[in-house]
């Protein structure tokens, strides 16, 4: 059941947004309120979740590191694993957001015998990477939807997308790599034995709405003829504020569509919010200076002490019938 009520969950959603459409003929409300709606909650509930992590006191450094710390001048400092300097921290964050660095790190643990064994877990970095990659790109090329004049960095990405020259339309290589890695993550989380034991509906979820929006657009550009002017008119409406009422579209748009603003509501309180939550996160985004900077904990208060000498006045003559020897004397 962790497995087929999100999946479930998903199709149902489709159905209502194709059974909407095609029959109920709702085109406005799943072309213009419900997108507005879910935009909507999408920014309120994205500035609730920041808004509270950076309100969060850090009282103290806890950098987690994986090098030397900066310390003798003759002892070489891992300047990226370790850094101490702001600059330092920039490269350690790009490298992290951009190429997932820690995970390419990552290694996972095994009994070998009677041995405990560590392995690599580079496959899993080369998914994740693959994914998040593919769908950048992805919503970068859909960027010519909402935007006249398209920028022409928009046309070179597309291009260098489709080099393959495969099919026409032509092929994107995004849309297959986005599709392997995530039928990649679902079937890891199925077929391993200790991710399947922690693994939750919640983790699902995302994958089958991710899987149902790739398809669903793959379906559409490859498979249904869309009338694209008809699309861009309704896109160049949401984004300027004059919607108009998309007639005449293909149901299987308003799927695709409708997927991706449950997508989006989810979005803010999912575990998806891991790719804003980097940059708030205290053991990526802080300088490993304890060594040379005196940290003060904000949370410190006065606290009233109890002296040596205070305690001898108090309990002197105690101490002394049991013979334990007294500063005062």
């Amino acid at each position: 059941m962790r497995i087929l009520a999100p999946f479930l969950l998903v199709v149902a959603l489709a159905l209502l947004a194709w059974a909407s459409t095609a029959f109920l003929h709702l085109n406005l409300l799943f072309g213009v309120i419900i997108p507005y709606a879910a935009f909507a909650l999408f920014v309120v509930g994205f500035a609730i979740r920041v808004m509270r992590w950076g309100a969060s006191a850090v009282p103290f450094r806890i950098t987690t590191t994986c090098g030397q710390q900066k310390s003798l001048p003759w002892v070489r400092q891992a300047k990226l694993d370790n850094p101490s300097s702001y600059a330092g921290v920039v490269g350690r964050m790009l490298l992290e957001v951009l190429f997932f660095r820690s995970l390419f790190r990552n290694s996972k643990a095994e009994k070998r015998g009677e041995k405990l064994g560590y392995g690599s877990a580079k496959w899993l970095w080369l998914g994740a990477l693959a994914f998040h990659w593919s769908m950048l790109i992805i919503v970068v090329r859909h960027f010519r939807l909402f935007l006249d004049p398209v920028p022409e960095f928009i046309g070179v990405i597309e291009g260098a997308d489709s080099v393959l020259q495969i099919g026409i339309p032509l092929l994107y290589i995004t849309d297959v790599v986005i599709v392997g890695a995530l039928t990649f993550l679902f079937l890891r989380r199925v077929v391993l034995p200790r991710i399947r034991f922690v693994s939750l509906s919640i983790d699902y979820f995302p994958l089958f709405l991710l899987l149902g929006i790739a398809l669903t657009g793959i379906v559409l550009r490859y498979g249904v003829r869309v009338d694209v002017t008809g699309v861009k008119e309704v896109a160049m409406g949401l984004v300027s504020f004059s919607p108009v009422a998309p007639e005449g579209i293909e149901p299987l748009l308003f799927v695709h569509l409708f997927l991706v603003c449950a997508l989006i509501v989810y979005f803010p309180w999912s575990k998806l919010m891991h790719a804003p939550g980097v940059f708030f996160s205290p053991t990526r985004n802080l300088a490993n200076n304890s060594r040379m900077v005196r940290h003060v904990n904000p949370w410190n208060y006065d606290v009233k002490v109890h002296t040596y000498a205070e305690y001898e006045q108090d309990f002197g003559e105690k101490m002394r019938k049991v013979g334990l020897p007294l500063d005062s004397e």
